[in-house]
């Protein structure tokens, strides 16, 4: 039992009067920021037992320990009994947030206690000094009203002792905060923490809410067309709105934004119960884009330090149309695999498989990871870009130590510098896999020496000894959406410094080199897809003039490959001769029949290739005749329409436009067409040596109409084109 001895005599002294003054003013604090921004929050009624019970232990295993003749207080090593850890996020989350509010105050709350005569004047167990501390924030947070009890809820008898040893001291507790607040000259206990907490906890108040879309099950058209029915507007930016709002990221287009006091109303509708929808920070969501932007439709993704079990469920969403799988390393206990299991079937996810080995326990060389080209790595940091710290902690970390560094606004060096050394070398473990093709680093600080200084180093001090490409430092694959971002990244490093709108993030992609000796041309590319059977029915580009003037001096076949693909080689190495040997016969015949006498005539129709005319005085379309040249019949006429094939030059085709005259149709067309047809008729026949030639109307240039004056009387030219 507890024993407060001195209470009666402490009740009446003179200055009570005094003391309720104080406590007035203490009751009439000022808001934090989180309740300054959490317009119709309701009050505050306190928490179920076994909140205030994890919440102790954990402040037992955070506080600050302070030497021996500094200690007012003494907390004990022996945690409090606690009933079942329960699963539920919200209880976590609760237990956390109070245990790092009273870490926050922890030099605060034991002046309070010390000056209202709660220590030593009470005879109290030293295991329960951290549930007194813990609880005493929540009483003043709640000004100390009474709390609400819930007839679901099963009392603990700890809890309730140090419940009514505070009720019973209400009034010198507020009097002794009150005190407080005058002696450090602030209007509330949150204007005495440090002003870089200050500034953490007002981004935390107004940060939006990122959530990213389950496209495995349902479609960014119908997230939008439900949250329209739910009353949601879709704008452009949520800044300074209290509407019930939201708009779409402009990095990743799976990513929604909402402003942040529509948490609990979000929480309640069907997108977000059944996961549809999913709250994450942005950060890792600007991660697994950036891998996605790398793969290929079969390359694996091996991911480490996954932190929250959703960036992995993203990560498998971005790739659930290709054949990839995804490896996740680090589980360390395989009583949690049902679980994730479960986890994944509910969200749409099929391609994971859990590695329960440490990264750098796996070999670069296991056999399971050879179609892994690109590692995601999500190391262990500060996290002094993130604006919620236990957000942080719950979701992607598990020590629950830097809890201590986010209270004071900062890491010390030491740990910074542990940090950093456990990045490197993960980093590095990560470059010798070497059918790895690219790595991206991402963390949450602000702390160049776990961001720039670690990737400089480790591309600084790769191994350069094994047979593959270096790695070297590659753009953001991010779209850059503002100035600001831009010279953020002229160094090749995407950054996002801790604002009101997003948490600090810092992104790096590695790639290898490309070998200069796999580099291929067009014309190798096209010879390895036909020889694959991928260019059936389409025929292949004629080679250049200098290309083709020096496979006629010289044809050589190419040499017979020495590596694997021995088999494909040979195949293109026949493809390419047959080109060849097809080109050369084609030269042949061309140069045959340059130097019999041609005329410069064609047939319209007989190709569909056009080249520009040698003379342009000339019409290469009508054939001229010398003086002793008869008439050629019909038939001769026809089989001499063909066009020459110069073999000494190549031209290049170029699309034009041929334009053909109006054309006579036979009279057993129908009568409805013979009233289109013109009236005038156009005739034309073989001119004598006098008049030389002259171009038919028939085919005129373009812009040009025909000539309509010829006399009736000459011969009809047939017409092939019909």
């Amino acid at each position: 039992m507890l024993h407060a001895t001195s209470e009666l005599e402490f009740s009446n002294e003179k200055n009570t009067e005094n003391i309720a003054q104080l406590a007035s003013l203490a009751l009439s604090s000022d808001p934090s920021p989180s309740e300054k921004n959490s317009p119709g929050l309701p009050e505050k009624t306190g928490y179920p037992d076994s909140v205030y019970v994890m919440a102790a232990n954990i402040f037992q295993g955070i506080r600050f320990e302070k030497s021996p003749e500094q200690v007012l207080i003494k907390y004990g090593n022996e945690p409090l009994r606690s009933l079942p850890e329960s699963q539920d996020e919200a209880f976590q989350r609760s237990s956390y947030e109070l245990a790092f509010s009273a870490l926050k105050f922890q030099d605060i709350l034991e002046t309070i206690l010390i000056d209202s005569y709660i220590f030593p004047s009470t005879t109290i167990p030293d295991h329960l000094n951290s549930l007194i501390i813990v609880m005493l924030y929540d009483f003043q947070d709640r000004k100390f009203q009474a709390r609400l009890f819930s007839d679901n809820e099963e009392p603990i008898a700890e809890v309730q002792e140090v419940e009514n040893l505070l009720n019973s001291f209400k009034t010198k507790l507020a009097a002794a905060l009150a005190r407080c607040r005058i002696k450090h000259d602030a209007l509330s206990i949150y204007h005495i923490l440090p002003e870089t907490v200050r500034n953490q906890e007002l981004r935390a108040s107004t940060l939006p809410l990122y959530a990213w879309i389950n496209t495995c099950k349902i479609s960014p058209e119908e997230v939008h067309y439900s949250l329209k029915k739910k009353g949601y507007n879709k704008v452009k930016s949520v800044l300074h709105i209290d509407d019930k709002v939201y708009a779409v990221d402009q990095h990743c287009y799976d990513v929604l934004i909402f402003p942040s006091h529509l948490k609990n109303d979000l929480l309640n509708i069907d997108l977000f119960k059944d996961y549809k929808l999913i709250f994450q920070d942005k950060s890792r969501s600007l991660a697994v884009h950036s891998v996605r932007a790398l793969l290929n439709m079969d390359d694996d993704i091996l991911m480490v330090n996954t932190g929250s079990w959703y960036t992995v469920a993203h990560m498998s969403i971005l790739t659930n149309n290709n054949t990839s799988k995804i490896f996740v390393c680090g589980v360390k206990s395989q009583a949690k695999d049902p679980d994730l299991k479960k986890l994944f079937t509910k969200m749409g996810c099929k391609n994971i498989e859990i590695l329960h080995e440490t990264f750098l326990n796996i070999e670069s060389k296991d056999h399971r990871l050879q179609k892994v080209k690109v590692i995601l790595l999500l190391p262990r940091c500060s996290g002094l870009g993130v604006s919620n710290p236990v957000e942080f902690i719950l979701n992607e970390h598990e020590d629950t130590g830097l809890l201590k560094d986010f209270s004071q606004g900062g890491t010390s060096e030491d740990k910074l510098h542990i940090l950093a050394q456990q990045q490197y070398e993960q980093l590095t473990h990560a470059m010798k896999f070497a059918k790895a093709q690219a790595v991206v680093y991402c963390t949450c600080s602000v702390y160049p020496e776990e961001n720039e200084a670690v990737v400089k180093k480790a591309l600084e001090f790769q191994d350069l000894g094994i047979k593959v490409q270096p790695y070297r430092l590659s753009p953001p694959v991010l779209p850059l959406c503002s100035l600001k971002e831009i010279h953020l990244s002229t160094d090749k490093f995407f950054r996002m410094e801790p604002s009101g709108i997003t948490n600090g993030c810092f992104l790096s992609v590695l790639t290898r080199e490309r070998d200069p000796s796999e580099t291929v041309s067009v014309k190798d590319v096209l010879a390895r897809a036909a020889a694959k059977g991928l260019l059936d029915g389409i025929e292949l580009g004629k080679s250049s003039k200098r290309e083709k003037k020096k496979k006629k001096s010289k044809i050589s076949l190419p040499k017979a490959p020495t590596n694997d693909n021995n088999g494909i080689q040979m195949k293109i190495a026949e493809f390419l001769s047959r080109e060849t040997n097809a080109n050369a016969n084609r030269s042949e015949t061309l140069t045959t029949k340059a130097s019999l006498p041609q005329k410069n005539a064609t047939s319209a129709g007989s190709s569909s290739q056009v080249r520009k005319p040698s003379k342009p005085a000339a019409n290469p379309l009508v054939p001229t005749f010398s003086k002793n040249t008869p008439h050629p019949s019909p038939h001769e006429r026809q089989t001499n329409f063909v066009r020459p094939r110069p073999a000494d030059r190549v031209i290049a085709l170029k699309p034009i436009e041929i334009v053909l005259p109006p054309v006579m149709l036979p009279f057993s067309s129908p009568h409805g067409i013979k009233s289109q047809i013109p009236t005038q008729h156009f005739y034309y026949h073989w001119a004598g040596p006098k008049t030389g030639y002259f171009p038919s109307p028939l085919i005129s240039r373009r812009g040009e109409k025909p000539k309509e004056n010829l006399p009736s009387s000459l011969l009809r030219r047939p017409r092939p084109w019909l």
